[in-house]
């Protein structure tokens, strides 16, 4: 895979003011605050799930590179927040409004300007953000691929056959009728049970033997620098990936022009151009979290020296695994957004109707 584009030059202008307006603040002799001037420090959103805060972290450290006076002044601020999502463990996400509750409070807090930009892991991200939000960056992606985890009574994994380590039978700690779906494609014997909770809760309750097996994206195994609990690396050819996973988006409000300005300059070109392929595809599938849908997109290289292309893989399956569809589409970076609608009117156009049904 080619590497990311350069990002454009640092906007200095608009970093150049929030540091002026940092500085006469400290000089300020009274703590009155001016009309229209923005308020330091700015303030951050996030989950507080572990893997939340290490993305969280990992931006301001990404951001304040360019700027260090604005680390060193404490210009930026972490507002840990409390979602729907992260509260509710024990019932499907689609039985109590969708993967949009990991973000629905963090935007209530942007949209009133409780806090100034939003962390957000991709994949949990709806695909159609509230009014007055945009998504304004996105970060380098980290390996999309998803992994299998095995528990103490499965056998040793076999890389070629990375299901037949799975005994007749076993059941599987899962909250994502993706990975349930081609699961059950390839292993109908299989069973699912409802497994939610942070990375370490789910690798306590495996090994508490609550399941025999479980799924996790290897991207939150490699930030948390617990990789080393991956029995298997699935290839995106067997286990297509959940569109977004593996980038950090960032949400900022669409009239501040000057935080948008500022984002641009960390922003990954290859991250940005697929996921708006992979995130064109969901929203013309339109599906629900009832509705088992992949989309994975790549840059590769035409020929050596030459321009990338990008290759989006897209899916729509039944939850019980009993109807899968898979297609590929390819074409110029550019055109991602288009190539995702292209997509997935394809694969709508030829699955059961049943399938989009709330």
């Amino acid at each position: 895979m080619e590497s990311a584009k350069p990002s454009a030059p640092f906007p200095s202008s608009a970093l150049q003011k929030v540091a002026a307006e940092a500085a006469a603040r400290q000089r300020k002799e009274t703590t009155r605050a001016e009309p229209h001037r923005r308020q330091l420090p700015l303030k951050v959103g996030t989950r507080a799930s572990p893997l939340a805060l290490v993305q969280t972290r990992a931006f301001l450290t990404v951001l304040t590179r360019f700027c260090p006076v604005l680390r060193d002044m404490g210009a930026f601020q972490e507002h840990q927040i409390s979602t729907t999502g992260d509260q509710v463990l024990n019932r499907k996400l689609a039985e109590i409004g969708g993967k949009g509750l990991f973000a629905k409070e963090i935007h209530e807090a942007l949209a009133d300007g409780r806090i100034d930009f939003a962390v957000h892991s991709l994949k949990d991200l709806e695909t159609t953000l509230p009014p007055g939000l945009v998504l304004a960056c996105t970060l380098k992606r980290e390996d999309a691929r998803d992994v299998l985890i095995l528990g103490p009574d499965c056998d040793e994994p076999d890389p070629a056959d990375p299901y037949a380590a799975l005994p007749q039978g076993a059941l599987v700690g899962c909250a994502s009728v993706r990975r349930q779906a081609q699961m059950l494609h390839v292993r109908p014997d299989l069973r699912f049970g409802l497994l939610r909770g942070n990375v370490q809760t789910r690798l306590d309750k495996l090994a508490a033997r609550q399941c025999d097996a479980t799924l996790l994206a290897y991207a939150g195994l490699r930030r948390l620098g617990m990789e080393d609990r991956a029995d298997v690396i699935l290839d995106p050819t067997i286990m297509v990936p959940a569109a977004g996973q593996g980038i950090v988006g960032v949400t900022v409000r669409e009239s501040d022009v000057e935080l948008r300005e500022l984002l641009s300059a960390i922003e990954d070109y290859e991250a940005r151009a697929v996921a708006t392929a992979e995130r064109g595809l969901l929203a013309e599938l339109d599906g629900s979290c009832r509705t088992p849908i992949g989309g994975y997109a790549r840059l590769i290289p035409v020929v050596a020296g030459g321009a990338p292309e990008l290759h989006l893989t897209g899916l729509v399956a039944r939850e019980d695994g009993s109807f899968l569809l898979k297609r590929s589409i390819s074409g110029a970076p550019g055109d991602a957004a288009r190539l995702g609608r292209d997509l997935g009117r394809s694969l709508r156009a030829d699955s059961p109707a049943d399938i989009f049904a709330e």
